[in-house]
């Protein structure tokens, strides 16, 4: 299949999906366009899907965020731009289903937190408009269901609660969420909500020491019960309990060219991805038992092109796939792998 420009002029973007699957071990083919990953006692094919989505002029904005949601089979993409749909929904095959623009200003961060009796999608919005500096819940069409923060107004306040530049939120099946404010804005905070909005822990001051933040960016949680949070300006990673707020650690140690971008672990939770932006790579580092956090060791990378600078990403619940949001790619490449 032939090349596609995906942008107009000017535009940066592109989705990344790179799928794990064991069983195209034995292809000579897929071979060709797999992405080699060595770790300590085994080997693990990646490969770039550059067969997804199946029609790419869909995208006419930069890429800032992606979200799947398992549940459903449907992948929800953030895109940024003037007068163009700000989310764009496929199904994981990669099939457009659908596009809404309404009440997005600028959206940055966006998590699906279904379940088997709601569909949602949250959204983190930094534009500065009317409905800027707010975390808004949609639901799969697009209709607003709720807004945390004032609408239009960026803000240091907890009650009623504020932000300013909100970079990306995580829902727990519980409804539970944890929220990194402040992507260059007035706030560093993490904050954990309970599923009716009421403040259970803050962790909120500019700083380099424990617990404090310089560009909190993205958020994940483990089975282990941590939250873990790239603390971007800082070049680290740090963890904390997820019930009590307690510091746990950090990582420091692979962080020295570039602070992490994006945090997700790998469907079997044995590795936690990290991608850093301006580096245009995705770190896999081996996941810490319980109990430990230990040194930040790498256990391989993938080297993306130069300059597609992976935002945020986010992993598939059913396939293990890994999709990347890259914001500063203007082409993308279609190859039928037979």
């Amino acid at each position: 299949m032939a090349k596609f420009w995906v942008c107009a002029a000017g535009a940066g973007l592109f989705l990344a999906c790179l799928i794990l699957h064991s069983r195209f071990c034995g292809s000579p083919v897929l071979r060709n366009f797999a992405f080699q990953v060595s770790w300590r006692t085994e080997e693990i094919l990646y490969r770039l899907d550059v067969d997804w989505p199946e029609y790419s002029e869909y995208f006419t904005g930069a890429t800032f965020g992606v979200a799947v949601d398992s549940l459903n089979g449907l992948v929800y993409v953030a895109q940024r731009g003037d007068n163009i749909p700000k989310v764009l929904v496929f199904t994981e095959d990669g099939c457009f289903l659908r596009a809404w623009n309404y009440t997005v200003d600028t959206p940055h961060g966006i998590f699906a937190a279904s379940t088997l009796h709601e569909q949602s999608v949250w959204i983190t919005d930094v534009g500065s408009g009317s409905y800027g500096h707010t975390i808004k819940k949609y639901n799969s069409f697009g209709d607003l269901v709720q807004v945390l923060g004032t609408p239009g107004k960026k803000g240091t306040g907890l009650n009623p609660l504020q932000f300013d530049n909100p970079a990306e939120l995580y829902v727990e099946d519980t409804g539970d969420m944890y929220i990194v404010d402040g992507d260059g804005g007035l706030n560093n905070r993490l904050i954990k909500l309970s599923q009716d909005f009421m403040m259970l822990w803050l962790h909120g001051e500019n700083g380099t020491e424990p617990a404090k933040f310089n560009i909190p960016h993205s958020v994940t949680l483990d089975s282990a019960g941590r939250v873990w949070v790239a603390d971007r300006g800082n070049k680290r990673i740090q963890v904390f309990d997820k019930d009590t707020g307690e510091w746990l650690g950090a990582w420091t140690n692979c962080f020295t060219e570039e602070g992490p971008s994006s945090v997700r672990f790998t469907l079997d939770g044995k590795y936690l991805i990290v991608a850093q932006l301006n580096l245009s790579r995705l770190l896999f580092v081996a996941a810490p038992p319980a109990g430990s956090i230990g040194d930040c060791s790498v256990i391989s990378t993938i080297q993306l092109a130069d300059q597609v600078l992976p935002h945020l990403l986010d992993v598939s619940g059913k396939t293990g796939a890994i999709f990347v949001a890259e914001i500063g790619a203007k082409q993308r490449e279609f190859t039928w792998i037979s």
